[in-house]
């Protein structure tokens, strides 16, 4: 009897001991030497690839964002801010019109699927893709500059799978040139150069598309504004 006392004892003890060594070497070590050579070799991105302006965190070029215009009563969408290039289409995106106040609400892909539209009270995919690309057409249309709807990229009227993705493809960043500088008072020719310097080329020049990240162009179009 005491001998099996004695030994369910010392297995616990065992137990014990592996369970402390393990938690300290899995629970404390292993994370601050992962967390150590992060920081060491790749500060920016171990920090969520933070974006600032102005010396304020505004959000991460990893995480798209919205522009709109303060909701108005009555409304359960706002409208765009036009001031600003707009990102893809998404109702799961924050509001931030480059300011540090950016708040995530959820992930989630917003786009309709073939099916939708089965009722008359809901609108189908192909009814509501044709809705964004006339509201693209009729929002950059401005002065001289008509958008024709076979202009519309893809990615301006559809959300991306997570609904966060931060990119427009330079041809989407070009459609909104005329109407973001009629907005701002700018000259469109610089507008237009501001989305060239900020345009991303194809990864080891073949991996994927060019691409425009919408906050780092707003917060150039920013401090562009600012000068005048």
């Amino acid at each position: 009897m005491n001998n099996q006392l004695g030994n369910t004892a010392r297995l616990l003890g065992a137990a014990l001991r592996a369970l402390l060594v393990l938690t300290v070497v899995c629970g404390v070590v292993y994370p601050l030497a992962v967390t150590g050579v992060a920081q060491a070799l790749f500060p920016g991105k171990a920090n969520g690839s933070e974006i600032k302006s102005e010396g304020k965190v505004v959000g991460s070029e990893l995480i798209g964002q919205r522009y709109d215009l303060p909701l108005k009563k009555g409304q359960e969408t706002p409208d765009p801010d036009l001031k600003w290039f707009q990102p893809r289409p998404s109702n799961g995106l924050g509001s931030n019109s480059v300011n540090p106040q950016y708040k995530l609400i959820l992930s989630g892909a917003t786009n309709r699927s073939a099916d939708n539209g089965v009722s008359e009270a809901e609108d189908g995919l192909y009814d509501w893709v044709k809705a964004a690309q006339a509201a693209v057409v009729k929002d950059n249309s401005v002065g001289d500059y008509n958008v024709k709807p076979s202009d519309v990229p893809a990615e301006a009227v559809t959300s991306s799978g997570s609904g966060l993705d931060p990119h427009i493809s330079p041809e989407y960043a070009q459609i909104q040139v005329h109407r973001v500088a009629e907005k701002n008072g700018l000259d469109v020719k610089r507008v237009d150069k501001l989305v060239e310097e900020h345009t991303d080329n194809r990864i080891l020049g073949f991996v994927g598309e060019p691409r425009v990240n919408v906050l780092e162009l707003n917060i150039a179009l920013k401090e562009l504004t600012a000068k005048g």
